[in-house]
This record gives structure tokens, C-alpha cells and sequence, in this order.
């Protein structure tokens, strides 16, 4: 080990990124994160776990406190589309991502995970390792976000593609949560995504291209806008984007790119983070076994019915068909609730 600060560097201490060091640590492997930002991180996103991600935040000793989401409803103001997850399977969880991000970095630290308050600006490797940000590690984990600077250093990104540039705004509403559903509220411009995330709080997440504001979003979903019509802001809001991001490839020697750093096609599914836990996992693995290419199969595998399904309706959402995706999954039930179940699990 000389020379080597830990055998795993994970760039980035968001949610994907301490569940790498978590299962690194599972794994028998020293790690460190990367991650110039104090205290808890948060990020505008729609804040809603689907069921699949329960069970594997469960597997490694982590239950944030969060409000079950036991399904998901689509509305346009006339339709309505609605699935309840299946009978006996996992509910979903509607949690802060500030409180996901302590209950992740306590369990992270009671591993032994080391947090440098480092910021990763250029990568170098050889046969035998991995420098970044003054640390060396055998292998680097990118989990470093849509703009990974991973990405770029190991030549791993793809210039983003031109047009369909969508972008995210999320806020909390002081008010009682009125439903136990993921709602997402169509309109002819925005998704507004609506998750109950405590007892009286409710996050709403807005995913539309740049230049539609929340006010804006809200005043083409009536019912939402009475419903928040005299519930306060808390806290403040934020924005992300563009989402659609590509990459090359997911590895690059000793260097292996997860969650939203290794590519991403739309927030419109609100299964970012069951992904990006479950590429963490098979990354881990890989390099525990010493077979990092081994990794690009197992990322394409996770991620298959993600990139052909949300591919498709965020196709959907950006073309002249838009106004037709809640009427037709209101029209055909079994296949939205089919499609909902296959994204949850």
C-alpha cells in the first residue's frame, strides 16, 4: 500500500457517492470521499425514493425518516392516471434529501469512510492507481454529478446534445400532505412533481425546458395552485440541469464513473437514485474483483429499461404528442401501471 491513501477514491459525497464508500467499506476496501461542500448537500430533485431503492438503502444499514409513497398519479386537470404499487412489494419513501444525505453520511462514517473537504479539478492514472486532489487511491469512482469533472478528465464525456435541454427547479410547501401518490401534474409546458417528504411539508419539483419558472408551471395546474394557494415557501428553492448528459463510455482504466456522472437522460421517471445506488454497488464490485471492465456491462444491464423507457417519454414530453401522454395513460391502464412497476423495481 505504499504510496496509496486507500485502495477506493469516490469523487463526490452526494447520496451515490457515500453509498459507494458504504459499499466499498462492505466490500473490505479503505475509501475516501471527495467533497469540497459542508454539511448536508442538497440538490433540486423530486426528492421521491421508489420502491426499489428502499430495499437496497435497507441492505446496507440506512432508514432516513421519510413519508411511504404507496404509488404514482399523472393528471393533465381532465385525466387522470393512477397506479398503486403492487400488493406486498416495498413502498416507495418521500424523504428530504438533506435527511437522506445525514442518514447516509452518519452510516458512512460509522464505516470508517474518510471526508476530504477537497474539490477533484484533474486526474491522473498509471497501471498501479489513481491520483486526484492530492490523494491517491487504486481505483476513482466518479460520482461527481451531471457536470462530472470525472467525466471530462478521463475523457469519458460526450459533448451534450442539442436541443430538449431540460432543466429542474424544487421548493418546500408548508402544508399537510393530501395524498399517499408520487402526483405529477401535466401541463402543455412543465411536469410539476409532487412528494410529500414529512408530516407538513411537500416538495414540488418542476422539470421543463429553461425559462419556465415554478409561477409559471403552476398557473397551467390549477388544482395544485389552490391546493398551495396558502402554503408558505420553506427554505429555498434551487435548479439543476441541463439533464441530458452523455458519456463514451463508464470506465477508463482504474477510473469508473456512477450515478448521474456516467450519463443521464431526463428526471422525468424519478428513478435517479435506484440507478445510481445500484451502479454503485456493481462498480464496488468490480473493482473489489479486480475486473473494472467487467462494470459497462453491468451498468448497461441496470440501466436498459431506464434508457428505453424514459427515453421514450421524454421524447413524448418534448414533441407535438405531449398533450396525448396523460390521456393515453389514462385510456390504457395496465400498460402505465406495467411501465411504473417495471421503472419502480
Amino acid at each position: 500500500m505504499t504510496g496509496i491513501d486507500a485502495e477506493v477514491l469516490v469523487a463526490g459525497g452526494g447520496p451515490v457517492g457515500l453509498v459507494a464508500a458504504i459499499e466499498a467499506r462492505l466490500a473490505g476496501l479503505e475509501a475516501i470521499v471527495l467533497e469540497p461542500r459542508d454539511g448536508p448537500i442538497d440538490k433540486a430533485c423530486g426528492e421521491g425514493l421508489m420502491p426499489g431503492a428502499v430495499p437496497l438503502l435497507g441492505r446496507l444499514g440506512v432508514a432516513p425518516h421519510g413519508i411511504p409513497l404507496r404509488g404514482v398519479r399523472y393528471t393533465d386537470g381532465s385525466r387522470d392516471a393512477v397506479h398503486r404499487f403492487a400488493e406486498g412489494g416495498a413502498v416507495g419513501l418521500g424523504v428530504r434529501r438533506t435527511t437522506l444525505h445525514d442518514a447516509l453520511a452518519a452510516r458512512a462514517a460509522a464505516l470508517g469512510v474518510r471526508v476530504e473537504p477537497v474539490r477533484v479539478a484533474e486526474v491522473a492514472q498509471d497501471a498501479d492507481g489513481v491520483r486526484a486532489a492530492g490523494l491517491r487511491g487504486r481505483w476513482l469512482l466518479g460520482a461527481d454529478g451531471l457536470h462530472s469533472t470525472v467525466a471530462r478528465a478521463a475523457g469519458l464525456a460526450r459533448p451534450a446534445p442539442r436541443g430538449r435541454r431540460r432543466y429542474g427547479l424544487r421548493e418546500h410547501r408548508r402544508v399537510a400532505p393530501w395524498s399517499e401518490l408520487i402526483e405529477v401534474h401535466w401541463t402543455p409546458e412543465a411536469e410539476l412533481y409532487v412528494t410529500p417528504v414529512d408530516d407538513r411539508l411537500v416538495g414540488i419539483a418542476v422539470l421543463a425546458r429553461q425559462g419556465v419558472g415554478l409561477e409559471r408551471a403552476l398557473a397551467g395546474a390549477p388544482e395544485l395552485a389552490a391546493r398551495l394557494a396558502d402554503a408558505p415557501v420553506a427554505g429555498s428553492r434551487l435548479g439543476a440541469g441541463p439533464f441530458r448528459q452523455r458519456t463514451r463510455a463508464r470506465t477508463a482504466g482504474r477510473i469508473l464513473l456512477v450515478g448521474d456522472a456516467s450519463g443521464y437522460t431526463d428526471a422525468i421517471t424519478g428513478e435517479g437514485l435506484r440507478l445510481g445506488f445500484a451502479q454503485a454497488r456493481a462498480a464496488v464490485g468490480a473493482v473489489a474483483a479486480g475486473r473494472p471492465s467487467g462494470y459497462e456491462g453491468e451498468w448497461m444491464r441496470i440501466t436498459r429499461s431506464f434508457r428505453v423507457l424514459t427515453g421514450a417519454l421524454a421524447g413524448a414530453a418534448s414533441s407535438p404528442f405531449r398533450g396525448a401522454v396523460v390521456p393515453a395513460a389514462s385510456r390504457l391502464p395496465r400498460v402505465f401501471g406495467a411501465a411504473v412497476e417495471h421503472l419502480a423495481r
